[in-house]
């Protein structure tokens, strides 16, 4: 099977596992990924799935009016198949070897009786183009009528944002190299970026690439993070020498930027998953942040691993419905139940009950999630005012996005960034 073949292949069944089999996408491309060898066909594989993921209402529409007879439940592999090819003459793969190679991947899975059939569709949809949909139905309706009702000027930008291809933000560890120094490394090798204008680690280039041909990667230089997630350092900015807790931590992209702004911190990043704390220790060693400490258990309950000594400054990045990257994370759309808010809004508070006691007098707690529900948010953050007595709100400036009442809000899109929700107390 050719290195063409293979990609179109893995394209397919990864799609295949997220859109019948229920399979979260982070886990699909978890077990596809590594059969590639080559880190562009990973890349061109995560690509092509992504794209089919975000424009799968318009993808099936095509399918569904251009197929002689409905494709049926035995027929989902050949759907994603099929949706993986239309997603790859979209991002501007040649025509005639994209063609040539999914039609060949046809017969490797098995369906060479149409593999005539997905030669057809695909010449067809780089004929006259895919039909377009309206970006709101791949929504589910209980949760387009909630982001209507919490955001209805804005809720038609969100929808449509939603369906981008997200622009790749990469953090610049000022600990080893400074941003110029680094962009201009960049510019050495062929890459195009540019500056985040209000964000002083970050550089968005202009298209996406593997990690492994970023200059420095493996040193240390520089990490992937979303503009949006950066701007949470500044959120919290916490004094020189800090007792500093991050208290959801995996990845460990925000404690690794406070410490790369500032070695005089003392970081605890915590994590309830064990595996998800031994990569964060991972990524600290690649950053060469080895003075963080990282410990694996359940904010929710500090008597089990808190020593007593107050925290100068807590970042609370809590668990969410993540409507915010719908772009990067295009399967929330699938998996994601009206009874999960409830859910996750019950755990939100209960991690603001349980830190909030750990936090010093006159220090700061920022909260934050990749939401745009206000039940999430500013309404979250608003309750927890109301029942707490020595919170007080310190209001944020506009950089962080629309004000809320209680918090900034970044919708999905806007100055290229992901939606994020910050809030920023003191103890008073």
């Amino acid at each position: 099977m050719s290195d063409g073949v293979a990609t179109r292949v893995a394209a397919a069944r990864t799609l295949d596992e997220v859109l019948h089999r229920g399979r979260s996408l982070k886990a699909a491309l978890g077990a596809s990924l590594p059969t590639l060898a080559d880190p562009r066909d990973r890349a061109l594989v995560e690509a092509m799935v992504l794209a089919a993921l975000r424009q799968r209402v318009r993808y099936n529409a095509a399918l569904d009016g251009w197929t002689p007879r409905p494709l049926g439940q035995r027929d989902g592999l050949l759907r994603a198949l099929l949706l993986a090819g239309f997603a790859q003459l979209e991002l501007g793969l040649p025509a005639h070897a994209a063609l040539a190679a999914t039609v060949d991947a046809a017969r490797t899975l098995g369906r060479a009786h149409q593999a005539g059939m997905v030669n057809a569709l695909l010449r067809r949809a780089q004929r006259d183009g895919l039909p377009p949909a309206d970006p709101a139905q791949a929504w589910p309706r209980w949760l387009a009528r909630q982001v209507r009702a919490d955001w209805p000027r804005q809720a038609d930008a969100i929808f449509e944002a939603s369906v981008q291809i997200a622009p790749m933000w990469l953090r610049v560890n000022r600990r080893w190299i400074s941003r110029d120094d680094y962009l201009a490394l960049l510019r050495e090798t062929g890459i195009d970026a540019v500056p985040g204008p209000t964000l002083a680690d970050a550089l968005r280039l202009n298209a996406a690439l593997p990690v492994q041909q970023l200059p420095g990667f493996d040193a240390g230089l520089v990490s992937v993070q979303d503009g949006a997630a950066q701007a949470v350092a500044d959120a919290l900015a916490p004094p020189p020498g800090a007792r500093v807790l991050d208290a959801c931590a995996a990845p460990g992209g925000k404690a690794a930027h406070l410490s790369e702004r500032d070695a005089s911190l003392r970081i605890t990043a915590l994590d309830v998953d064990a595996r998800r704390a031994r990569r964060m220790q991972e990524t600290f060693a690649r950053l060469r942040l080895e003075d963080i400490d990282v410990l694996a258990a359940d904010a929710m309950q500090p008597e089990a691993w808190w020593d007593g000594a107050a925290f100068d400054a807590i970042l609370i990045d809590a668990p969410c419905s993540a409507t915010g990257i719908v772009r990067r994370q295009p399967d929330v759309l699938l998996h994601r139940r009206e009874t999960d808010i409830a859910a996750l809004c019950g755990t939100q508070a209960q991690l603001l009950d349980a830190l909030w006691p750990l936090l010093a007098r006159g220090g700061a707690l920022v909260y934050a999630t990749c939401s745009i529900l206000q039940a999430e948010n500013a309404a979250q953050v608003e309750a927890f005012l109301a029942r707490t007595p020595d919170a007080r709100l310190v209001p944020l400036d506009a950089c962080f996005g629309h004000a809320t009442g209680a918090g900034r809000q970044r919708l999905p899109g806007e100055g290229g960034m992901d939606g994020f929700f910050c809030a920023r107390l003191q103890k008073s």
